[in-house]
């Protein structure tokens, strides 16, 4: 394993990141073969099963089993990628580090992508897998909710559609680097930029496929601008290069005046999404085991 100072694994990942004028599929393949790439060790283990079951429209849901994981609890999980790009097969090393962490299942969905499938597509199939596991026989206190960059949006946004329409929450989520609201407000888009895996550019653009002309204050697309009483405990990781530090901290502090016990954990000198190169950062696994730690204990109330 070739373990890197954060800087550097940062100028690599720059400079293979993938040419934002390649049509949408090039850029795609781009994207997975670079994620997929740096998570090798971790895939190459080979100690997991996959099993693939349709949910709507397109979209599906990943089983993803590991020897000795109890069989009763799920880590819902809804990969990054700026709602444009990403799937389970290029974060399928995260996957499985988070089922090892947690001692759970992980059921990764496979959500319709923007700019085909624009807002609220995305949405609707983070529901619908909440409801598949529901509908599985999965108490809504074993499943953890759990999301990744655009992921992390997925779960806010899911969460806050459960609670409006009265259905069963969850005892607790997890946010790696949410996008929380796609104003793209805060400070931090400027003060960090450079240090930073992503740019305002490729912000931008998020805003501009995800949407697809809708306006970017609806709360179900901006979590920030969201009636947020009533969610359950939230635990969030954030580093501190990163371009959303600025909207994470305000999520947090509006989540916190409407009663939501939030824990946010900085991690410094991170940059956006770190927990997906566990096999190259040493941050990325701690982070990852936190993770895990949470979800046990959540699980376990």
């Amino acid at each position: 394993m070739i373990h890197f100072a954060p800087e550097d694994l940062l100028t690599l990942l720059k400079k293979n990141s993938p040419d934002p004028s390649l049509p949408i599929p090039a850029l795609r393949e781009s994207f997975s073969d670079l994620y997929t790439g740096m998570q090798q060790e971790t895939l190459s283990a080979g100690d997991y099963r996959i099993d693939t079951v349709p949910l709507r429209d397109g979209a599906c849901g990943h089983w993803i089993t590991l020897p000795g994981v109890l069989q009763d609890r799920v880590v819902l999980f809804f990969h990054g990628g700026g709602f444009t790009r990403g799937s389970t097969a290029d974060h399928l090393g995260l996957c499985v580090r988070l089922a090892k962490a947690a001692e759970a299942l992980v059921f990764s969905v496979d959500y319709r992508l923007a700019p085909e499938h624009p807002f609220p597509a995305a949405l609707q199939d983070a529901v619908a897998a909440w409801r598949y596991l529901i509908s599985r026989g999965y108490p809504q206190h074993h499943i953890l909710p759990t999301g990744i960059s655009a992921g992390g949006n997925l779960v806010l946004g899911m969460l806050l559609s459960l609670r409006d329409e009265r259905i069963p929450l969850p005892a607790g989520a997890i946010c790696m680097s949410p996008v929380v609201d796609l104003l793209f407000p805060g400070e931090s888009v400027e003060k960090n930029a450079g240090r930073d895996s992503i740019t305002a550019e490729r912000l931008r653009s998020v805003r501009k496929d995800y949407l697809g002309g809708r306006d970017p204050s609806l709360p179900l697309a901006s979590p920030t601008r969201a009636r947020l009483a009533g969610l359950p405990r939230l635990y969030i990781q954030a580093g501190t290069h990163e371009l959303l530090l600025s909207d994470i901290g305000m999520f947090a502090d509006r989540a916190r005046w409407a009663g939501v016990p939030v824990k946010v954990e900085l991690w410094e000198g991170m940059f956006h999404g770190w927990q997906v190169f566990s096999d190259h950062l040493y941050e990325g696994q701690e982070a990852v085991g936190q993770a895990g730690a949470f979800a046990r204990n959540i699980i376990d109330r």
